[in-house]
């Protein structure tokens, strides 16, 4: 990069600037939101004791049985457990490779810190669905949609029971504390584990799709790749990570909310802003001729790789809303659409 900073380099700093800002922006008043929501439900389960629907989905939040159940019916948890543990463990043996092949200095590139995020989250989700399958032994969960039915129906008895009119306040607030303490043992909120795996999730899944149309879309037909050679490894490594995503999201019982956006364009920040710090250290070659800054084109590139984030990310968003809207219709007796 060198001692002198261009204009064009300004701009570059600034693009990358704005965006991590935003995103920053984003999660924190998607934070606030959620708190002001939550504290909305509490005050309506007080005072009407009839909101039970909208603990915890209305604010977001996941129970813990999403992370680690299948959105289909007769699929046991051991099943998804098995396909997120074998799929970690092959994709560590083909990053292993990947760094025998070359060298450590791999992971100057933007797909092996990609191929990480997603063998983190099938790691972290292996822990996940471990410890569901060992709750599953001690006390099966309720199958879904159940407990709404029967906190709906005990709500419903109880009052039918109480047709005082003095008396109808103390008996709603009576079983919104029942209705609350079944709802808090059957369909716990997710905690920092769960809430980590579905950060990593969402942020693989916008990463994946942008490394592999980058990849195959830019790299490999215009642009020349003198330190490597296109083989069959590199092709693995850039269809492998968006393979086995799709399987799990075929099998998984996540949401897939707009907000966690913020969270893949931080992640790119992040690389970014690495390649800038290694740069200033001394390195010498970029791993991509898009991100070199020495050029008064820089600019335009930088800007057209923050808009192609949208379309990335809306690209598996879209994959996850045909899932939910397509597969209930096709196999209804067999698709158990929980969020």
């Amino acid at each position: 990069m060198g001692l002198g900073v261009e204009w064009y380099d300004l701009v570059c700093f600034g693009i990358v600037g704005v965006a991590f800002l935003v995103a920053l922006w984003v999660l924190w008043n998607h934070a606030r939101s959620r708190k002001e929501l939550g504290i909305l439900d509490e005050r309506l389960l007080l005072e009407n004791g009839v909101a039970l629907n909208v603990v915890p989905r209305a604010t977001g939040q996941v129970s813990s049985y999403q992370l680690w159940t299948s959105c289909w019916r007769g699929v046991h948890p051991l099943w998804l457990l098995a396909t997120r543990f074998s799929t970690f463990v092959i994709m560590a043996m083909f990053l292993a490779l990947d760094v025998h092949e070359y060298d450590p200095s791999i992971f100057f590139y933007y797909t092996e810190w990609t191929f990480t995020l997603v063998m983190v989250y099938f790691a972290l989700g292996t822990i996940v669905s471990a410890h569901g399958c060992w709750q599953l032994l001690k006390k099966p969960p309720l199958e879904n949609g159940e407990m709404d039915e029967f906190l709906r129906r005990g709500l419903e008895d109880s009052m039918s029971t109480n047709s005082n009119g003095y008396k109808e306040k103390e008996i709603k607030g009576s079983i919104m504390l029942q209705n609350r303490y079944v709802a808090e043992e059957f369909n716990q909120i997710a905690g920092f584990w769960g809430y980590l795996m579905q950060i990593t999730y969402q942020t693989s899944a916008g990463a994946v799709i942008l490394t592999d149309i980058v990849f195959w879309g830019v790299i490999v037909p215009f642009l020349s790749i003198s330190r490597f050679k296109l083989n069959m490894l590199m092709g693995c490594m850039h269809t492998l990570n968006a393979v086995f995503l799709l399987l799990d999201t075929a099998l998984n019982n996540l949401p897939f909310p707009w907000f966690r956006f913020a969270y893949f364009v931080l992640w790119s920040c992040a690389y970014v802003i690495f390649q800038w710090i290694i740069h200033a250290c001394g390195f010498t070659w970029w791993p991509y001729p898009f991100l070199e800054l020495n050029t008064p084109w820089a600019p335009l590139w930088y800007f057209s790789l923050a808009v192609v984030h949208f379309p990335c990310y809306g690209l598996y968003s879209l994959i996850v809303k045909a899932k939910i809207m397509i597969l209930p219709r096709l196999f209804p007796h067999s698709f158990l659409k929980s969020y």
